[in-house]
């Protein structure tokens, strides 16, 4: 619901307004005087717009639009003028009223410009995150991938779209956990409402709690206004903290409150801000552990813990390197002038037998590259640049396999790694299924019951022909 500041002394128009705004669905905070009103303002106290008359007893309705702008900038204020002060609210406009309406006052006009004032501040706070967020990929972020793993985890950001429920995306860096972010977004009941992205782990940790609730006008050197943070920016819509990890234990405390309460505090500030927001967190590392470390708070992970859902990587998901080697290469084809480049047989192989420890980040990067290097149309290996040291299959063991549990326990996922891997490639280096299997040493029909074990694929008939 929105909040509006209304400025009149006149105590019969103050309650006709009320009344009119109120059953028009508007929240109201009525000031008698302009002192009044300003004194609210200054409390840092949240409006949607600012509806004034112009004589008013103490300061004036132009004193309390400085005041607004200064203190609120995207706050529109409307200023209400009788006969004879034209020439005043002309000059109020020049100082950065939004309109003005005459007395006695036309409601439907008076509605209908408060209905655009809003949708005036909503245009200006999207244009403050277009400046942070120029060249944004606009529409539906497309997944890449048919993959069982992939489509698991397309399946679950449907489900859970359309809830308001606080969603945790685990995965390693570069899995493209901002993708499926705003993805949920995009599926959302709040779909065309903002939506906020910020990287907990590349803002200093003195500047974080700025950067998140914003700050008022003095609360610290150089804060020479009134700063508004990312929560306020996302007011209904969306807001993406990623590396939510990364944060120091006495911002994680005010993360907790917003997450229970949807309030906060600027820095400086004393008045209460309600704002209307889902949140969306990521983190690379496993916080079930650092809880145990004591880096973070218990009752944070159990907030933000809701609905985790994990992000595969690319390791983990080589059926669908060639559609994304695929999508990148047709991509910055088109970018730099190459629209009929595409990859060799020998370059995806190459690319399928890479471990990818930057996951879908380093591959894309890989793709672009290769792209400019490429003399031709086609791709090869030597135009992809990688290292067979680094990415030989199995050497970043250590780094993603899952060691937890017993010995036996431990063994067994090992065993069916493995054994996943191992007909993976008997599958893809063989023309046959028949001949996958004497490549493997297991019979025809023992192959079928792995594949269907391990969801390769369709396992009935031969597939040889």
């Amino acid at each position: 619901m929105t909040k509006l500041l209304l400025v009149e002394d006149k105590d019969s128009l103050g309650r006709m307004l009320r009344e009119t705004l109120e059953a028009d669905g508007y929240e109201l905070d009525w000031a008698r005087s302009g002192s009044e009103a300003i004194r609210k303002l200054q409390e840092g106290r949240r409006y949607g717009a600012v509806l004034t008359d112009l004589r008013l007893p103490g300061q004036d309705g132009i004193e309390v639009l400085r005041q607004s702008r200064q203190l609120d900038p995207e706050c529109p204020v409307l200023v209400m003028t009788g006969f004879g002060t034209i020439e005043t609210a002309v000059e109020a406009m020049k100082i950065g009223a939004y309109d003005f309406v005459q007395k006695p006052l036309d409601v439907d006009h008076l509605l209908i410009l408060l209905k655009r004032s809003q949708e005036h501040r909503q245009l200006r706070v999207e244009n403050l995150l277009l400046k942070e967020e120029v060249q944004k990929r606009q529409g539906f972020p497309e997944i890449i991938g048919q993959s069982p793993e992939i489509l698991g985890v397309s399946e679950q950001i449907r489900k859970v779209a359309g809830t308001d429920s606080t969603v945790l995306l685990q995965g390693e860096s570069g899995t493209g956990k901002e993708l499926f972010a705003r993805a949920i977004r995009q599926l959302s009941k709040r779909a065309n409402r903002p939506f906020v992205a910020i990287n907990c782990a590349a803002i200093p940790a003195t500047l974080i709690e700025n950067e998140l609730f914003g700050h008022e006008k003095g609360a610290y050197t150089g804060a020479g206004g009134r700063q508004i943070g990312k929560f306020e920016l996302a007011d209904s819509g969306t807001i993406f903290l990623d590396e939510i990890s990364e944060l120091e234990l006495s911002v994680q405390s005010k993360i907790l409150r917003v997450l229970q309460e949807r309030k906060f505090e600027r820095v400086g500030g004393v008045s209460t801000i309600e704002v209307d927001i889902r949140i969306i967190c990521a983190t690379n590392r496993n916080l079930t552990e650092a809880v145990r470390e004591g880096r973070f708070r218990e009752d944070l992970f159990y907030r933000v813990n809701v609905f985790p859902v994990i992000i595969p990587p690319l390791r983990a998901r080589r059926s669908d390197i060639d559609a994304l080697s695929d999508h990148f290469a047709r991509k910055f084809g088109k970018e730099i002038g190459k629209p009929e480049v595409s990859l060799g047989q020998e370059a995806r192989g190459a690319l399928r037998n890479y471990d990818w420890p930057g996951n879908i980040r380093e591959l894309e990067n890989c793709i672009e590259r290769a792209v400019i290097l490429c003399d031709g149309k086609r791709i090869e290996p030597a135009d992809l640049g990688l290292h067979e040291s680094s990415g030989k299959r199995g050497s970043a063991l250590r780094e993603w396999f899952d060691f937890s549990g017993s010995l036996d326990e431990t063994m067994s996922r090992v065993q069916a790694a493995v054994e996943k891997i191992k007909i993976e490639d008997a599958l893809r280096d063989s023309s046959s299924r028949t001949q996958a299997a004497e490549q493997l040493g297991i019979s025809y029909r023992t192959l079928l019951s792995k594949i269907r074990e391990h969801e390769l694929g369709a396992a009935e008939g031969d597939g040889d022909a």
